[in-house]
């Protein structure tokens, strides 16, 4: 039963209306002035207050300034006599639902209540619905300021029909920003349609995009249906966008404008209700000034552009994203790994991750692999400094002491020398980049005999 306080001096109105709302399943609380009901209100919580405005030692528009300054949300229905109108207009400013002239005419009265319960319900709902999507895309990108502001555009456009271009480098999750739009807009229940230009060959685009008769070409054995076509009423999103072949580009144009599609060896149109969401590594921009990318088509695909940051701009969230992707390799795994310790958390901290977001969850399922004791120390991301996959100026540069107890002489030997190389031989540089003493490394060079 929803709660309702009533807030008046009058003793017989509180009985009266308080028997009006037990037959109308409302469970009712009364309070003689506002002082008393402010100190009801800090202990209990009630769906709608019924407010006089003429009481004595607090009045009702103190009362509900007050009342605002309290965890209070609930919907309040100002009670007024004739002559108080304008002090009521006053209480809809201050946020009151509405208000009512005394005596309340008794339907309308319990109609306004429903009402106003109903809206107050929504509006929780759609607060903690806001809430859930922000806590849920916070686990999936993050929380730095700078992701957060991502989030807000996710939400903000994931709504409308806007077309989106979203532009990262590689592993900054521009797919997963993708289907986090289409996963909260009003097309969600219907289909999400992935194609990567990548990978498909030019010769076969159109065919892929917009479907082809049988017999339109050698091989074309049976009908088949496009992207497009099996997207419709949800979303495509279309990857590497800046692959697409010019004469694609002004294909999709004509889709896009058009909102039809023809099958390749068909004459008919195909009608489509589609929500285009694309993805570049490039700037999209500058390859539309290179005249790579058609300019036209770039204003139809370009309604809302979302740059997701790389990693190595948000710092700050490496350590959850560590641990989000330990709980995930823990379960995959079948292991019991349950932190990553200070010094090893640093090392991620220093290194460049030129495959973003994608390397690091792939760098913490190694070393999770690697571990056995139910935690990740430096020892476990040796690889990261020797074992020589990808650019080794990426690589982060540890201090010599570091090294030592990570990878043991061998990657030790290796970090000098990489160090040196760096340096084109400078011993005095080296040393500083290694973080030792001048006499250290020449003892060192010697040991390993390095030239």
């Amino acid at each position: 039963m929803r709660r309702v306080l009533i807030v008046d001096d009058d003793e017989r109105i509180r009985h009266t209306l308080s028997e009006v709302l037990k037959k109308s399943d409302f469970a009712p609380s009364e309070a003689q002035n506002g002082l008393q009901a402010l100190e009801i209100l800090k202990r209990e919580r009630f769906d709608l207050i019924l407010l006089d405005v003429i009481m004595p030692e607090m009045n009702g528009i103190e009362t509900l300034r007050e009342m605002r300054k309290t965890d209070s949300d609930a919907p309040v229905i100002v009670l007024t006599g004739h002559a108080d109108i304008a002090t009521a207009v006053e209480a809809i400013k201050l946020g009151a639902y509405d208000f009512l002239t005394k005596p309340p005419q008794l339907s309308k009265l319990i109609l306004t209540i429903r009402r106003a319960t109903e809206v107050s319900e929504l509006q929780k709902s759609v607060k903690q619905l806001n809430t859930s999507m922000e806590t849920s895309l916070e686990w999936v990108f993050g929380k730095s300021a700078s992701i957060k502001n991502i989030i807000k555009q996710i939400r903000q456009v994931a709504w409308t029909d806007f077309s989106v271009i979203i532009q990262g480098e590689t592993g900054t999750g521009k797919s997963v920003a993708a289907q986090s739009i289409h996963n909260l807009s009003k097309r969600a229940e219907q289909p999400f349609q992935i194609v990567d230009a990548g990978v498909i060959p030019e010769t076969l685009m159109e065919s892929e995009l917009f479907g082809h008769e049988r017999g339109a070409f050698t091989g074309a054995d049976r009908k088949k249906r496009g992207f497009f076509e099996s997207a419709n009423r949800g979303t495509i999103f279309i990857d590497e966008l800046e692959n697409m072949p010019q004469n694609m580009q002004a294909k999709l144009l004509r889709a896009v404008e058009e909102k039809k599609v023809y099958s390749l060896g068909s004459t008919k149109p195909i009608d489509i209700d589609v929500r285009i969401i694309t993805a570049t590594n490039a700037d999209i921009k500058e390859s539309v000034r290179q005249k790579r990318f058609r300019e036209d088509l770039y204003y139809r695909l370009s309604e809302f552009i979302i740059i997701l940051p790389p990693l190595k701009e948000r710092v700050e969230d490496i350590p959850f994203l560590v641990n989000k992707f330990l709980a995930e390799a823990s379960i995959e795994l079948g292991k019991q790994t349950r932190e990553m310790d200070e010094a090893a958390l640093e090392i991620l901290k220093r290194y460049h991750w030129p495959g973003n977001v994608r390397e690091l969850k792939n760098v913490v399922r190694r070393a999770v692999l690697l571990s056995n004791d139910g935690a990740i120390g430096p020892e476990h991301l040796e690889f990261l400094v020797h074992d020589g996959r990808g650019d080794k100026d990426a690589l982060p540069f540890l201090p010599l002491k570091e090294v030592s107890s990570v990878a043991a002489k061998d990657a030790e030997k290796q970090a000098i020398g990489r160090a040196l190389d760096l340096t084109k031989g400078n011993k005095t540089k080296a040393a500083t980049m290694l973080d030792v003493d001048y006499k250290t490394l020449l003892t060192k060079i010697k040991e390993y005999n390095i030239s």
